[in-house]
């Protein structure tokens, strides 16, 4: 039989609150960090709120000789490595010399950076470029420098499948264990708020024109208009469940179970097939839908996307069935960081017996059959949570998470 990977150590950086504790503590309260951009400013834009990671101080978490090289992203990215590596107990320096390594999830590489320093070609011309722009964009640059830092040279990558990403990272993280690695940093931290970055954005056609931060972002709802942005994601660090146990680790709970499917052609007729990724996720974690007791939704905020992932849940669990969430109707859509934070929130849920709450929407639509928490937390007896994702291009990705009782 082969080993369950469970989780041992967790990092965050959200738009409503930076570290583990503060971000949970604000989940937990139904607190949003969903506001006016401010990074940049917005007037001359159609969408004009976005999740910003305000409390962030970058020399307060980045030693002075990283700064010059490394762009928002990556600099949140080593604060939650840190985090993350020091919640598990483990001492880096005290593995086997190619024991442990990284696997990260990116959607957009260092845009910040990429942007600066276009800039300066255009405007000053080449000499003024960074040399450090030969790397501070690229989509691997977060597993490279969590690496450098923590000295984990064992196998590592990166994955780019935009909001599957998170889930999608981790799993090849479990490949890693399987294939004889000690220990795995993984997960998914994003940003790309900048002026260069928010048009990306933009062209997507995916943003809501509200100005309302509790009317913006209203997934599953009648009342949807669309997704806000946001910046940050999670870390964690995932172990063989014997490694974890014989240094006496604590033990937030198992990646049970992992499925990836992709879309057909738009406008092929064919159907989504996220519901088959839940169902060979549950398959891979030899479990059955009636022992799910919470869902974690990708929560697109589109009304065709949300019936599409409503219908679906309806289909496996029954319409109703079983209770679903989406706090990251309080960050924003994180791209790449998104799934692996409600991963996050799912491993807490499980630890502490609590559904985060879906806030700002007061009721599904009738076409979205779905048991959505909403309004506060709800206490219910968890053992088994599922995560879904679905990133851009027709990624789709589910995660079943065990608890550690």
């Amino acid at each position: 039989m082969t080993e369950r990977a469970v989780v041992t150590g967790i990092g965050v950086a959200a738009p409503n609150g930076l570290t583990v504790k503060a971000w949970w503590d604000a989940v937990l309260r139904g607190e949003s960090g969903i506001r006016r951009l401010s990074r940049f400013d917005p007037a001359r834009y159609p969408a004009r709120l976005a999740g910003e990671v305000l409390d962030f101080v970058d020399t307060e978490h980045i030693p002075g000789r990283l700064l010059p090289q490394t762009d928002r992203m990556t600099r949140l990215a080593l604060a939650v490595a840190q985090e993350a590596i020091e919640d598990s107990g483990v001492e880096p320096a005290q593995l086997p010399e190619y024991g442990a390594g990284v696997v990260t999830a990116s959607s957009a590489g260092g845009f910040e950076f990429g942007q600066r320093e276009l800039q300066a070609l255009w405007s000053k011309g080449g000499q003024y470029v960074s040399a450090y722009q030969s790397f501070a964009w690229f989509y691997a640059v977060n597993t490279g420098q969590i690496s450098i830092r923590h000295q984990l040279r064992g196998p590592s990558g990166v994955l780019v499948t935009e909001q599957a990403g998170g889930l999608d990272a981790v799993a090849q993280a479990r490949r890693r264990l399987r294939r004889g690695a000690g220990l795995m940093v993984t997960g998914g931290v994003d940003s790309a708020i900048c002026p260069w970055g928010w048009t990306a954005h933009l062209a997507g056609g995916r943003l809501s024109p509200s100005e309302d931060p509790a009317r913006a972002y209203l997934p599953f709802s009648a009342d949807a208009t669309g997704e806000v942005v946001g910046e940050g994601g999670a870390l964690l660090v995932l172990e063989n469940a014997s490694a974890a146990r014989e240094r006496g680790a604590r033990v937030y709970g198992s990646f049970a179970g992992y499925a990836a499917t992709f879309d057909p052609a738009p406008g092929s007729g064919g159907a989504s097939r996220l519901g088959q990724a839940a169902e060979l996720a549950l398959r891979d974690a030899g479990l059955s839908a009636d022992q799910v007791d919470v869902v974690f939704a990708d929560a697109a905020g589109d009304r065709d996307a949300d019936r599409t992932e409503a219908r679906a849940l309806a289909e496996l669990f029954g319409p109703y069935g079983v209770p679903v969430t989406a706090p990251k109707t309080m960050t924003g859509r994180l791209s790449a960081g998104g799934a692996s934070l409600d991963l996050a929130a799912a491993l807490l849920a499980l630890h502490e017996q609590v559904v985060p709450p879906t806030v700002n929407v007061t009721e599904p639509a009738d076409d979205c059959p779905l048991d959505l928490v909403t309004g506060r937390a709800r206490r219910l007896p968890l053992r088994t949570a599922l995560v879904l994702a679905r990133g851009r291009g027709g990624f789709n990705a589910a995660a079943v998470l065990c608890s550690a009782g």
